[in-house]
């Protein structure tokens, strides 16, 4: 089942056209182009017998053993959502270097999708294979969370007394974004979106989620007080504050070094560049998130979530 967005780009075109060569496949239209509404209106099309219902997105690259290995870790666990790791391949040296940020600890913090661990019960697993009994339990995915709406679904999961499970056995390709400004876009609407799940449930935080906003806070900070110091002709303000960004940059860069291993030359020199663009941006995205909560009073609408069924 795909669910096609809007687009100008002929992918409606494309997917009727597979749609023809497959008879397996069908198709339909996600008129809002956000990625829970589609994967409600994908769920709901798809046979109402059927017991397991598997997420893909469009930047996943799925092994043929994908499928039959969901099913077999389903029945094994007796877990009501299974999934295992986002392994983000590169080709050309900036998207080696953002893959392996997204690989490390140093980038994206310890989640085991990330970085890979025991199989076992999990907060969350990337993408996921449901038991169609949960979706239609909790009522699928919330339409308001555009970004971290497979978090989100998995709280309500584990709330209801469901089960989510890791399986590092079940290894998904991702292709990263290929240019920082994307890559900045991309984790800039991500930390926002953080924001909003330990908005709407606080007992989330952690010191993974809360770190990139105070790293992000403290480098603005020092600049600010930097460029006051150069103002004011105080040579020691300006170094106290031009000492917290380079201490940042230095952090980053002995992080890179220990952590460059499987990296081309040209791959290593992007390294700190991609996780200092990834931890910024995501930190930026989260106090942007709180700016508009707290001062903009944005708030999430009472109903939101829409049955898949």
């Amino acid at each position: 089942m795909l669910a096609i967005g809007p687009s100008q780009d002929g992918t409606w075109d494309i997917a009727q056209q597979l749609a023809t060569t497959h008879p397996h496949l069908s198709v339909v239209e996600n008129p809002t182009g956000r990625t829970p509404a589609g994967l409600n209106v994908a769920i709901a099309a798809t046979d109402p017998n059927s017991t397991v219902i598997v997420r893909s997105d469009g930047h996943a690259e799925l092994p043929t053993d994908y499928l039959s290995t969901a099913v077999a870790t389903l029945q094994r666990s007796g877990a009501d959502n299974v999934g295992g790791m986002m392994v983000p391949r590169g080709k050309a040296p900036l998207e080696s270097a953002v893959a392996k940020a997204m690989s490390e600890r140093v980038g994206l913090g310890g989640a085991s999708f990330h970085v890979g661990g025991h199989e076992g019960p999990a907060p969350t697993v990337y993408l996921g294979s449901f038991r169609r009994s949960i979706l239609e339990r909790t009522g699928g995915y919330d339409e308001y969370y555009t970004r971290a709406q497979d978090w989100e679904l998995n709280y309500r999961i584990r709330a209801a007394g469901g089960v989510v499970w890791f399986n590092p056995a079940m290894q998904v390709g991702y292709r990263p974004r290929a240019a920082l400004r994307p890559l900045a876009r991309q984790f800039r609407g991500s930390g926002e979106w953080r924001w909003k799940i330990v908005h709407a449930y606080p007992e989330t935080a952690s010191v993974r989620y809360l770190a990139a906003p105070l790293v992000t806070l403290a480098v603005l900070a020092g600049l600010i007080a930097a460029l006051v110091g150069a103002l004011v002709g105080s040579t020691a303000v300006w170094t106290i504050g031009l000492a917290v960004p380079a201490l940042y940059v230095l952090g980053v860069l002995a992080a890179a070094l220990l952590t460059r291993q499987g990296l081309s030359v040209r791959a290593s020199l992007w390294y700190p560049v991609a996780l200092i663009t990834m931890h910024l941006a995501w930190g930026t995205g989260f106090l942007i998130g709180i700016v508009k909560s707290r001062v903009l009073r944005e708030r999430k609408p009472a109903v939101a979530v829409a049955s898949p069924s």
